[in-house]
C-alpha cells in the first residue's frame, strides 16, 4: 500500500529530489569559488564532479516507479494521441466494433438468461420432469409428443416411489373470478401436493397449499402470483384470509408466491389446488406434467428405473371401470423417459439460439478481418516509421506490443459502444422474441454479460491486432529500412494478407446468405401452406368458461352457449359465429382417445390415437375450414343428441379411402358407446402450427353422451367463440362483444380475445424471429465484405499509381485498367465464394431443422446467392478501379 501512495506522490518527490541535487551542485560551486575558481570554471568543475544529472535522477527516481506500467501508460498516451490525429479511422473501426460486440453481447444474455443460467429454484439441479413414452399408442405423436400422467399414476407413484424427495402433478386452467370490481378469467395452475414443497420456494406471505387443500372437501384455499396480487389488491398484505369467489365457489388466500416465480415456465395468476379422490379415480385421464426432486445420489436412470416398476403396481391398483382390461395400457409399452427440468422449460428454442449465437459470431469474424484490413493499411503508411524505430533498437516486443495496444483500445472502445447497442438490442429482442422463448422478461445485461462483452472485446482487439503484428513486428524487419523509405508500385507480401481476409470475409457472408434466403424461402413456403381456416384477420377469437358451479346440467350449459352465439350474431357487422373446444394453434389442452370402425377386428392392433374437438353448428363455415363432402351439425341434432360426427380428410382418407365413401359410415370412441355416423368431412386443419403435420381429428358435437339421458351427456364448459366480421379487433367491437356476453350472464367474464390473424402470427414468430435475426446478421456480413473488397481495390489503385501511370504512357487504355482491378475483386470473390458453398453444405445440414418446404440444399439458392455476391463484389471493386482510368500518368511519375 505504501508503494502505491509512493507512486501517486511521485511529483512532489521528483520536485524534492531535483531541488535536493540542485542544492549540492550550488554548495559545491560556492566552495570552489571560495577557493579562488571563478564562477563559470567552479560550475563546470562541480558538474564534472558530481555527474550526470539526469542520468542520477532517472536512477533515484526508478525508487518510486512501476517501469512497466509507466511505459504502458506512455504507449497508451501515444496510441490515443495518434487516433485523435485519425479520427475517421478510429470512428470507422469503433462503430464496425459496436454493431458486432453488441449483438453479440445481446444474443449472449439471451443465451445466458434462458441456457446458462440455472433455473431460480433451489438445488435446480436435483429437478427433473416426468415424462412417459408410449410408442405402443399409434397416433399419439401427431399431437402430443409424450404421454402425459393421470391421477391415479401420481397417486401411486408419488406413494410408491424410492428415488424422490418429493413429487406432483399440475396443469395449465383458467377460473372465473367475481366479486372483486369487473368479472375476470384468470390463468390458474393446478396443483397436487407436493409440487411447491419440490419446487421449494417459501411464500411471500401467507402460506403454501398442503396436502389437506387437496382433499375435495379440504379447505377451499388458493394462493396468488405476484403480479395478480398486484394488480388486483394493489399489494396489499391484508389480502391472506380473505375470500374471493373463484369459479362461483368461495376461497380463502392463502398466500402470494414471489415476485418471478412460475410453475416450470408457465405464468399464473392463481395456484388452484387440484382435488383428487383416491376412491373415483381411474387408469386414464392423462392430462398433466409431473416434476421431481431426486433424492441425493439418484440420478434420472435409476429414477427411471423406479418408476418403470411402479407401472404394473399402478395397473394393478386401478381400472377404467367394470369390466374393462386394467392391463390393457401393457400394449402401449409405457416407459419413463425422465428429463432434467430445465430441457423442459428450454425445449427446441435451445437449437434456435445456438444457430444464431453462431451467425452473430460468424458476423463479429467478418467485422474483425474488416478492422485487420484497415490496420494493415494503417500499418502500411507507418512501415517506414516503423522501420526507422525497429534501426534505432526498438524491439520485436517493443513495436508488438505498440500495435496491439492500438488494436485493444479500439477493442474496448467498441464494446463500450457495443453495450449501448446491446441494450437497444435486447428492447428489440423482447419486442420480437417468440413466446416460446423462455424466461423471455428475465433477459437483462447482468454481469455475466458485461464480463462476456469485456472479454470479447479483448480478444477481437488481440485477434485484428495479431495480424499486423505478425506482418511488422518480426526481428527481421530492421533490415528494410531503406526499402521502406522508397515508394514501391505495391507490396505484394502485404496485398496477399488483405486479399486472404477478404476471401474468408467473403466465405463467411455467403454461408449467411445462403442461411438467411433459406429461412426468407421457409417463411414463404410456411405462408403457402393453407392452415384450414381463412381470412384470419376478420376472425375475432374469444375464450369463454362455464364453471360446473355455476351451471350443473350439461344441456343447460350449451342452451347458455347457443344463446350467446345468438346474441354475438347479432352485432352489427357480424355475418356468422360458431364455437368450439379448441380453435387452431391456440395451445389449448387437446382431448383425445382412439375410435373404433363398424366391421373391423382389433384383436390384433391397437387403434390408432385421434385428436378430438367439440364443435358447434356454424363453426366451421365461420372459421372458413371448408366440408370436403357431407355437410355440418344442426342444432335439432346436438339437442336430441343424435350419434353423428365429423371427420377431418385425412381420416376418411385412412379409414375408408376417400371422403366421399366416408359419409354414412359409423364409428365409436370405445366398446359400449353408440356406433356415430359420419355426416360430414372438413379439410385437415394445421392445429399445432402450418409445420407441422394435420393431425387426424373427430370432430363431436358440443353435446355428447352415450344416451340422451341427462345424467350421461356432458358439455364443453371452456369453448372459444369465433366471430366472422370485417371489424375484428377493433376495441368498438371487443366492448360489444362483452356487453354480449354480459347480457346473457353477468358473471361469466370473456378472455383470450384475439384475431386469429395474431395467433396464426405467434404460431410462426419462432420462424419469424430467426428469420428476422439471420437476415440482419446477412446483411451485415453482405455489407461488411463488400467494404472489405471496396477497401481493398481502392488500396491497390492507391499502391499502383505509379504502376497506372506507366502503362497509361504506354498506350493502355482505360477499360483494360478497370477491367484489371476488377477482376481481381472477382478472383478474390470467386475463391472465397467457392470455399463458402462448401461451409454452407455442411452448416445447412445442421440446420435443416429449421427449414420447411425447402430443400436444406436447394439448388436455386445455392446458386443465386453467389450470383448476387458476386455481382455486388463486381459493382464495389468497379468503383474505386474506375479511379485508375483518371490518373494522369504526368503527375503519377512527377510525384514518384
Amino acid at each position: 500500500m505504501s508503494r502505491f501512495r509512493r507512486f501517486f506522490s511521485r511529483d512532489r518527490r521528483y520536485d524534492d529530489l531535483s531541488v535536493s541535487i540542485q542544492e549540492h551542485l550550488d554548495e559545491r560551486i560556492e566552495e570552489l569559488i571560495e577557493e579562488g575558481m571563478s564562477r563559470e570554471k567552479a560550475e563546470r568543475t562541480a558538474r564534472r564532479d558530481f555527474g550526470n544529472v539526469t542520468i542520477l535522477q532517472e536512477r533515484s527516481r526508478e525508487v518510486w516507479q512501476w517501469q512497466r506500467l509507466e511505459s504502458l501508460l506512455v504507449d497508451l498516451k501515444h496510441v490515443c494521441r495518434r487516433l485523435g490525429r485519425s479520427p475517421g479511422f478510429a470512428i470507422t473501426v469503433v462503430l464496425t466494433l459496436a454493431i458486432g460486440i453488441g449483438a453479440n453481447t445481446a444474443i449472449f444474455s439471451v443465451l445466458n438468461s434462458v441456457l446458462i443460467r440455472p433455473l431460480p429454484y433451489p438445488e435446480p439441479e436435483q429437478l427433473v420432469s416426468l415424462h412417459l413414452n408410449a410408442p405402443g399408442a399409434p397416433g399419439l405423436a401427431e399431437f402430443r409428443n409424450e404421454l402425459r400422467l393421470s391421477p391415479s399414476m401420481y397417486l401411486t407413484f408419488a406413494g410408491q416411489n424410492r428415488a424422490f424427495q418429493s413429487m406432483g402433478v399440475w396443469g395449465p386452467g383458467t377460473a372465473s373470478i367475481t366479486g372483486i370490481a369487473q368479472p375476470e378469467q384468470v390463468n390458474t395452475a393446478l396443483l397436487s401436493s407436493g409440487i411447491l414443497e419440490t419446487l421449494h420456494v417459501p411464500a411471500l406471505i401467507g402460506q403454501w397449499l398442503t396436502a389437506a387443500d387437496q382433499d375435495s372437501h379440504g379447505l377451499g384455499r388458493v394462493m396468488l402470483s405476484y403480479g395478480y396480487w398486484q394488480r388486483r389488491f394493489s399489494g396489499d398484505p391484508a389480502v391472506v384470509g380473505r375470500t374471493i369467489s373463484v369459479n362461483s365457489q368461495p376461497r380463502v388466500i392463502a398466500g402470494v408466491m414471489p415476485r418471478g416465480f412460475k410453475v416450470v415456465n408457465y405464468d399464473f395468476d392463481l395456484l388452484v389446488p387440484l382435488a383428487l379422490d383416491p376412491v373415483k379415480e381411474q387408469l386414464a385421464g392423462f392430462a398433466y406434467r409431473g416434476i421431481a426432486r431426486l433424492r441425493p445420489g439418484v440420478a434420472i436412470p435409476q429414477a427411471n428405473a423406479d418408476l418403470a416398476r411402479l407401472l404394473n403396481v399402478w395397473m394393478d391398483s386401478w381400472s377404467n371401470g367394470p369390466g374393462t382390461n386394467s392391463h390393457f395400457y401393457l400394449t402401449w409399452r409405457i416407459t419413463p423417459a425422465l428429463e432434467p427440468l430445465k430441457e423442459t422449460v428450454v425445449g427446441s428454442i435451445h437449437t434456435v439460439l445456438w444457430v444464431i449465437m453462431g451467425t452473430i459470431g460468424v458476423v463479429m469474424l467478418i467485422a474483425c478481418t474488416n478492422v485487420a484490413n484497415l490496420l494493415l493499411v494503417r500499418a502500411d503508411a507507418r512501415q517506414q516509421e516503423l522501420a526507422v524505430r525497429s534501426a534505432l533498437g526498438a524491439g520485436r516486443w517493443r513495436i508488438a506490443r505498440e500495435l496491439l495496444l492500438e488494436s485493444v483500445t479500439l477493442g474496448l472502445l467498441g464494446g463500450a459502444a457495443g453495450v449501448a447497442v446491446a441494450y437497444g438490442g435486447l428492447h428489440l429482442l423482447s419486442a420480437i422474441g417468440p413466446m416460446e422463448l423462455p424466461r423471455l422478461s428475465e433477459i437483462s445485461l447482468d454481469g455475466r454479460s458485461i464480463t462476456f462483452t469485456l472479454i470479447l472485446s479483448v480478444l477481437s482487439g488481440l485477434f485484428f491486432g495479431a495480424i499486423p503484428v505478425l506482418r511488422y513486428a518480426p526481428s527481421q524487419q530492421r533490415p528494410t529500412l531503406l526499402g521502406a523509405m522508397r515508394t514501391s508500385s505495391g507490396n505484394r507480401e502485404s496485398q496477399r494478407g488483405r486479399n486472404l481476409l477478404v476471401m474468408a470475409q467473403v466465405a463467411m457472408a455467403l454461408v449467411l446468405l445462403i442461411s438467411a434466403v433459406l429461412m426468407i424461402r421457409t417463411f414463404r413456403a410456411m405462408r403457402n401452406v393453407d392452415p384450414g381456416f381463412s381470412n384470419p384477420a376478420s376472425l375475432q377469437v374469444m375464450r369463454l368458461s362455464i364453471p360446473e358451479t355455476l351451471v350443473s346440467d350439461a344441456t343447460t350449459t350449451v342452451h347458455l352457449q347457443n344463446n350467446i352465439l345468438d346474441k354475438l350474431a347479432a352485432i352489427p357487422g357480424v355475418s356468422s359465429a360458431g364455437f368450439a373446444a379448441s380453435v387452431p394453434m391456440s395451445g389449448a389442452e387437446p382431448s383425445w382417445d382412439q375410435i373404433l370402425i363398424e366391421g373391423k377386428d382389433y384383436s390384433a392392433e391397437n387403434p390408432p390415437m385421434r385428436l378430438y374437438n367439440y364443435v358447434s353448428p356454424g363453426y366451421f363455415h365461420t372459421a372458413g375450414t371448408r366440408l370436403v363432402a357431407g355437410r355440418d351439425f344442426t342444432w335439432a341434432e346436438v339437442y336430441n343428441v343424435r350419434p353423428i360426427g365429423i371427420l377431418s380428410e385425412s381420416l376418411a382418407h385412412e379409414l375408408w379411402g376417400s371422403p366421399g365413401i366416408a359419409i354414412g359410415k359409423r364409428f365409436r370412441e370405445f366398446p359400449g358407446m353408440p356406433w356415430h355416423e359420419v355426416v360430414g368431412v372438413v379439410q385437415d386443419v394445421r392445429e399445432n402450427g402450418v409445420d407441422q403435420v394435420s393431425p387426424a381429428t373427430v370432430y363431436w358435437p358440443s353435446l355428447l353422451g352415450d344416451s340422451p339421458a341427462p345424467e350421461k351427456l356432458g358439455a364443453w364448459r371452456r369453448v372459444y367463440f369465433a366471430i366472422r366480421s370485417d371489424r375484428a379487433g377493433t376495441q368498438t367491437f371487443i366492448n360489444e362483444m362483452q356487453q354480449a356476453v354480459s347480457s346473457v350472464n353477468a358473471n361469466l367474464p370473456v378472455a383470450a380475445i384475439s384475431t386469429m390473424q395474431d395467433i396464426y402470427s405467434e404460431s410462426m414468430a419462432r420462424t419469424s424471429f430467426t428469420l428476422v435475426m439471420l437476415a440482419m446478421a446477412g446483411a451485415m456480413a453482405l455489407a461488411l465484405g463488400i467494404l472489405g473488397i471496396y477497401g481493398v481495390i481502392s488500396y491497390a489503385v492507391s499502391q499502383r499509381t505509379r504502376e497506372i501511370g506507366i502503362r497509361i504512357a504506354l498506350g493502355a487504355k482505360k477499360g483494360e485498367l478497370v477491367w484489371m482491378f476488377v477482376r481481381s475483386a472477382l478472383t478474390l470473390t470467386g475463391v472465397g465464394t467457392i470455399i463458402g458453398l462448401a461451409a454452407a453444405a455442411a452448416l445447412m445440414r445442421l440446420m435443416q431443422t429449421l427449414f420447411f418446404g425447402v430443400s436444406p440444399f436447394d439448388p436455386i439458392t445455392f446458386m443465386a446467392v453467389p450470383v448476387a455476391l458476386i455481382a455486388a463484389a463486381a459493382l464495389a471493386s468497379y468503383l474505386p478501379a474506375r479511379r485508375s482510368a483518371a490518373v494522369d500518368p504526368v503527375e503519377a511519375l512527377r510525384a514518384e
